[in-house]
């Protein structure tokens, strides 16, 4: 069996650092400074956990980002990720621009209106994106390429040959 994990000796100025934590308004930095506090009291992981009421994986990985950051642990760390991935690839642009000038009959769909959520469709049945991207994504594409868009409409027509000239009368 493992020995308990247990922080090491503190200095002065940790042990001072510590209880300026404990009046944190920063959960995460008042939690930590119990744990440390506790750990450096005698306290095992398993007896800390149990007071504080979290995890013994939590006191564990407190103690080891002590051991290794020393006071700057205390600080949370940003939850953004490190590296972003753009939804659309960029070396497309064109391409995209070129699609939307043709017809989507010409890929095999059966209306001749583009819609957002079909130009995502045909971009991943060519290959341009590794999964079908979403409507939104599209959209800010081409917002980014200054390409305007608004949403299809189907405008109603009557089988009447004099509607083209009723309609230029008016109604009434």
């Amino acid at each position: 069996m493992k020995p308990p994990l247990f922080v090491r000796a503190l200095t002065a100025g940790e042990r001072a650092a510590l209880r300026q934590g404990l009046r944190s308004p920063e959960a995460f930095t008042l939690r930590r400074s119990q744990v440390l506090l506790a750990s450096a009291g005698g306290q095992r992981p398993a007896q800390i956990a149990a007071v504080l009421g979290c995890a013994t994986q939590t006191v564990r990985d407190a103690i080891r980002a002590f051991h290794t950051a020393g006071v700057g642990c205390l600080a949370p760390k940003s939850k953004a990720p490190k590296t972003t991935h753009p939804a659309w690839p960029r070396d497309r642009d064109d391409d995209l621009k070129a699609l939307l000038h043709q017809s989507p009959r010409t890929f095999g769909k059966p209306t001749s209106l583009w819609t957002l959520a079909l130009a995502a469709e045909v971009c991943h049945a060519k290959g341009w994106t590794a999964r079908v991207l979403s409507a939104e994504a599209i959209r800010k594409a081409l917002l980014r390429l200054n390409v305007g868009w608004k949403r299809a409409k189907h405008w109603l027509t009557s089988p009447d040959p004099e509607y083209a000239k009723k309609k230029r009368r008016g109604i009434g």
